[in-house]
């Protein structure tokens, strides 16, 4: 199949992204600017009540970025009028119908433009509020979807999930495929799912909770709980793994005529080497356990050090997603491939274990200790392993919860308030690192890996089309990944340095 010459993919092309102010969309838009400079037009789909502020919002939380400096260099001055004729910020809402584009000759124009809608809007916390998650990541997809069908020259859909929509994995090796669900489906076979009925209880949830004048954090902390309920009803382990789940089945079962991608990445960590290696926004999954470890507050790594722990550099994602946007535009007729679901992951073709990150981040951080405020080095000692929830909660009883209530005892009995900040400070870190680990035990325990045929096949595809395309960086095989190198020379150094600013 000819899929033409990755310099030129979109030439005179029209993108809409929606969600770009997050992590990995932004990585998304600087490659097209970067690669791709003969595209139309990109609009980007932000969250704004009006124009202005979302020409502000793509300023101050896009384009201001570090990740933008190698395009900056590139045009030089030049750069503001090369942004300013390439991209346009649109406010508008994915959780509203017509994407809350209000403005019916906005809505009407950009419909007509568009040839490839990307959709990268997510709300990404795993115990996120049910009525925003099912805002977001269920509804939105159908929104998205209904306005793709809109747009008379849509040549692609593309919509980024997550590969944990599988759920929790208990079995050892068990290999998850590349597979569409049906819609209903459920993971545990015990209830049935009705994405309607499932909105409409939210609804009804909210409503109940506001006519006992429940707000505030009140009210958010109801919903995310709420969220949970639902999710672990149907099998799902978190909210948002059960919001996402729901949002493909709606785009494979409605998607009709429209050429349709669905691209899960695992664990999404800093540049590998696009634009330059090391580049983060936020914490990613492992990284709040290796940063508490580098600080000294993680002391044992909850899961067993043989646990294959699935991590993908953003821009190797990137470059899938491109590859297959080129695959689906360039097939005949851009007829709907019928393997449209790409697994990016590195737990099939280059595993990395838990121990193997937790001896890596010992060898980092003994050589480049992070200080405390008094600008003493922070010593690491090698991380033990607690291989279940209950054994990480016994540790943190005995090692830091009743110590904890012996200085408050002794606060109480002697009338003291001298240790009182020191116990509040403690506690607050304890309950820190008991949250991060119920929220991230699901992943740190995981058993299964993924299968990513589909994507293998994308790669072999992309290698034999790109082969002569001198320039144009499209690394996007695990198997290019040196663990040892990427996380003790790239990945620590990149979210210190960018994440933990």
């Amino acid at each position: 199949m000819e899929m033409g010459n990755a310099q030129q993919f979109l030439k005179g092309k029209t993108v809409l992204v929606t969600g770009a102010t997050g992590f990995l969309a932004k990585v998304f838009v600087e490659k097209l600017l970067r690669t791709q400079s003969d595209l139309k037009k990109l609009y980007l789909l932000l969250r704004a009540s009006d124009t202005n502020t979302a020409t502000k919002r793509l300023h101050d939380e896009i384009i201001s970025k570090d990740l933008f400096r190698v395009l900056r260099d590139k045009w030089g001055t030049d750069f503001g009028s090369f942004i300013s004729e390439k991209v346009v910020a649109v406010a508008g809402d994915v959780s509203l119908a017509n994407l809350g584009l209000n403005e019916e000759n906005v809505e009407n124009k950009i419909s007509k433009e568009i040839d490839i809608i990307v959709n990268v809007a997510a709300t990404t916390n795993f115990d996120e509020r049910f009525d925003i998650a099912i805002g977001v990541n269920t509804m939105g997809a159908l929104h998205v979807l209904n306005f793709a069908k809109t747009c008379p020259k849509i040549q692609a859909l593309l919509h980024v999930s997550t590969a944990y929509v599988c759920g929790e994995a208990k079995v050892d090796g068990k290999v998850i495929k590349e597979e569409p669900f049906q819609m209903g489906q459920t993971l545990n076979g015990v209830t049935e799912l009705d994405i309607e009925e499932e909105k409409i209880l939210m609804e009804k949830r909210l409503e109940e909770l506001r006519a006992k004048n429940v707000d505030g954090n009140a009210l958010k902390f109801a919903m995310k709980g709420y969220g949970i309920e639902r999710a672990k009803l149907h099998g799902w382990p978190n909210t948002y793994s059960f919001t996402k789940a729901m949002g493909e089945m709606i785009l494979s079962h409605l998607k009709d005529n429209i050429p349709l991608i669905i691209v899960r990445p695992t664990i999404v960590s800093s540049t590998f080497k696009e634009p330059f290696p090391g580049w983060i926004e936020g914490f990613r999954t492992i990284d709040s356990v290796i940063g508490g470890y580098g600080k000294g507050i993680v002391t044992h790594f909850l899961g067993r050090p043989k646990t294959i722990v699935d991590v993908i550099p953003v821009d190797m994602v990137i470059n899938s997603m491109i590859a297959a946007l080129k695959l689906i535009i360039h097939s005949k007729n851009g007829a709907q491939q019928e393997n449209y679901i790409y697994h990016i992951g590195s737990s099939f073709r280059n595993p990395l274990t838990m121990s193997r990150i937790s001896n890596l981040s010992y060898l980092y951080f003994s050589k480049n200790p992070l200080t405390q405020k008094n600008g003493k080095p922070i010593i690491v000692s090698k991380a033990k392993f607690l291989t279940s929830m209950p054994s990480f909660q016994r540790h943190v009883m005995i090692r830091y919860l009743l110590p904890l209530k012996g200085l408050n005892l002794v606060n109480k009995v002697c009338c003291l308030n001298f240790f009182q900040d020191v116990y509040r400070s403690r506690l607050r870190k304890v309950q820190r690192v008991i949250r991060m680990a119920e929220i991230y035990e699901p992943y740190l325990v995981f058993k299964a890996i993924f299968n990513d045929a589909n994507t293998e096949s994308l790669r072999g595809t992309t290698k034999m089309e790109d082969a002569g395309d001198v320039g144009f960086d499209f690394e996007f095989d695990p198997l290019s990944i040196d663990w040892t190198d990427y996380m003790i020379n790239v990945h620590i150094p990149g979210f210190i340095k960018f994440a933990m600013k």
